[in-house]
Order: structure tokens, then sequence, then C-alpha cells
């Protein structure tokens, strides 16, 4: 068991921690992908100043609507964390959750542990890549339905790098907390590193057994074994 004390706030990552990442890669990925090219077509007006980002990016400001296309499948294969990527994924992927193709995936621990925290009156918030649109889809239309009412409030990359101090060192600021009452989950160890430089407590979770025994203090598979006072 895992004991943390003079936490606050609890904030979690989603893929590999609340979230299955085979779900997000299987179902989610390959949903948008194949839906890129005629949503960019028949939205470009709309997702303008997305697609201005893209082109600087890429330090190409003359692409056209095809080569726009072209390089957002290519992050989508090479699983970039570009902002305007995920922004425009997340429109992709309201339909599908709306129409009932796909509902969030959930592990029943993250559920139980999340809505034990905020019945102790511990506040809850996400910080993912994905945009604060797709989290909010996510949670909203999750295979335990929608459990959003257990969150505060949403981070995503335009807070900044999941691996940079910066961006924790902006969360405690937003949250008006000290960095010591708020803990991060996570199952990436260089966000954790990002996450501890900030001074934030920090959990690993090792959902599959995948990392050796002694590469972080708090390592757990399941947030069942996580004790929050």
């Amino acid at each position: 068991m895992i004991s943390l004390k003079g936490v606050k706030a609890v904030v979690t990552d989603i893929e590999g921690t609340t979230s299955s990442i085979s779900f997000v890669h299987d179902v989610m990925f390959p949903y948008a992908r194949e839906r890129m090219g005629d949503f960019v077509r028949a939205n470009a007006g709309d997702i303008q100043e997305h697609l201005d980002a893209v082109r600087e990016e890429e330090d190409a400001p003359d692409l056209t609507a095809d080569e726009l296309i072209s390089v957002l499948i290519r992050w989508i294969d090479q699983d970039r964390k570009a902002t305007p990527l995920k922004a425009i994924q997340g429109m992709i992927w309201k339909e599908g959750f709306e129409t009932g193709a796909f509902k969030g995936h959930i592990y029943d621990d993250a559920v139980a542990g999340l809505k034990r925290w905020h019945d102790a009156g511990k506040a809850l918030y996400v910080y993912s890549s994905g945009s604060i649109a797709a989290q909010k889809l996510l949670y909203g239309h999750s295979e335990a339905g929608d459990i959003t009412p257990l969150f505060s409030g949403y981070f995503d990359t335009t807070t900044g790098g999941k691996r940079e101090t910066l961006s924790y060192e902006k969360i405690a600021q937003a949250l008006k907390l000290p960095a010591g009452e708020i803990v991060f989950l996570s199952d990436v160890v260089a966000e954790l590193e990002a996450a501890d430089e900030a001074g934030f407590q920090t959990v690993l979770l090792d959902r599959k057994h995948e990392l050796d025994e002694g590469i972080w203090g708090n390592k757990t598979d399941t947030f069942a074994n996580i004790q929050i006072a």
C-alpha cells in the first residue's frame, strides 16, 4: 500500500493510468486517422487556426490542404503530442463518442479510486497530452458512464509539455496550492521526474508490470493500492 499524506489535489494522466493504452492506440487513433482527410476538407475554414499551427510547426507556410492532411496523418502514426493535432483529433472523436461508435475505457479500480478520493474531499484534475475537449469526451462517455462531475479541472499541452518541470509549476499555480499538497499519477517515468522536480508527490502506474521494481519509489498496478490522506 502506498500512503500519501497532506494531499489536497490529485492530478491524473489518462493513457496507461486511468485508461488502457490499447484503447487509445487501437480504437481512437485509427478512428481519427481514417476520417482526417474528409474532416479537414469539410472544416478547413473553422479549423484555420489549427492548420496554421501545423504549418508553423513544419516551418512550411505554403502547405496545401492535402499536404496538411498528410502531415497530420504522419503525426498520428508517430504519436506526436502536437497541440494542433490533438485539437483536431478531439473534434473528430466528438462525433465518435456522441454517436456511440465507442465508449471511453477506464479501469474499474481507477473509477473506484477517483470516487473514493472525491468523496473524501480531494480535488481531482486531469493532465493529458490529449486536448481538454477530448479528455471531457472520454470521461463523459466512458464505460462507467459520465464521470466528469468528479473532476474540478483539466490541463493539456497548452499548459506545456508533460516532461517539462515548468508545466507542473504552472499547474500548482493554477490550483493555488503548494506543490507538495498535489500528487501526480502517471505511467511515464519522465513525466513523474518533471513533476517531482516541481515538488509534487508522485505515483507510477505500472499496469502490465513492465518496469523494473526499483525504477520509482511509489509504484503500483492499481489505484486500489494508493491511500491518500
